[in-house]
């Protein structure tokens, strides 16, 4: 039996508030986690007026230059489908990479669904915060980012920028892969 041939790709959202819905995603980068020169990113129009403010500041993001300068959601969704198929081809499956990633899935999973009625990732996620949780046998409080890189020692770090996130987490994929899950 052959395996299907899998595409990881490593996704991060900024987003205005903790759940999809009621607050709006605000940014999507993403990267293969092989190939990190290979990326997306776009900035969307919120879909809602909710925020939490520390969310915002984290970002830098401002809801009223997003109203004006963002995609509309359903343009973006198509353009990160589009993308997604061309780093995936037909016959390949696309591997959803988050850190922390029930949170960037959530609104991922949403606004694809909502939007365009599927998502080309399927139906689930592969979280980085387990992965490093299963191979270094650690406990939950050290699968923080800040944690992990003391262990596997990235050159990248996260900013709270949707593709450079992407870009940080495909680094740490990589990392704990080759460190901490050989043979």
């Amino acid at each position: 039996m052959t395996a299907t041939p899998e595409v990881f790709i490593s996704v991060d959202v900024e987003a205005s508030g903790p759940i999809p819905g009621e607050y709006s995603m605000l940014s999507i980068g993403a990267c293969l986690v092989f190939d990190d020169t290979q990326t997306f990113s776009c900035y969307l129009k919120p879909t809602s007026d909710r925020y939490v403010p520390e969310a915002l500041k984290v970002t830098g993001l401002s809801l009223e230059r997003l109203r004006s300068d963002g995609l509309d959601p359903d343009e973006a969704m198509q353009r990160f489908k589009v993308w997604v198929e061309q780093v995936a081809p037909e016959g390949a499956r696309a591997v959803f990479v988050g850190f922390n990633a029930s949170f960037d899935w959530s609104f991922v999973n949403h606004y694809f669904h909502y939007f365009l009625g599927e998502n080309p990732f399927g139906i689930a996620a592969l979280d980085i915060k387990s992965m490093y949780f299963g191979a270094a046998r650690s406990t939950w409080e050290q699968t923080r980012s800040s944690e992990i890189a003391k262990t596997v020692n990235p050159r990248k770090k996260g900013d709270h920028d949707a593709l450079h996130d992407a870009l940080y987490q495909a680094e740490l994929f990589r990392l704990i892969q080759s460190q901490l899950m050989r043979d």
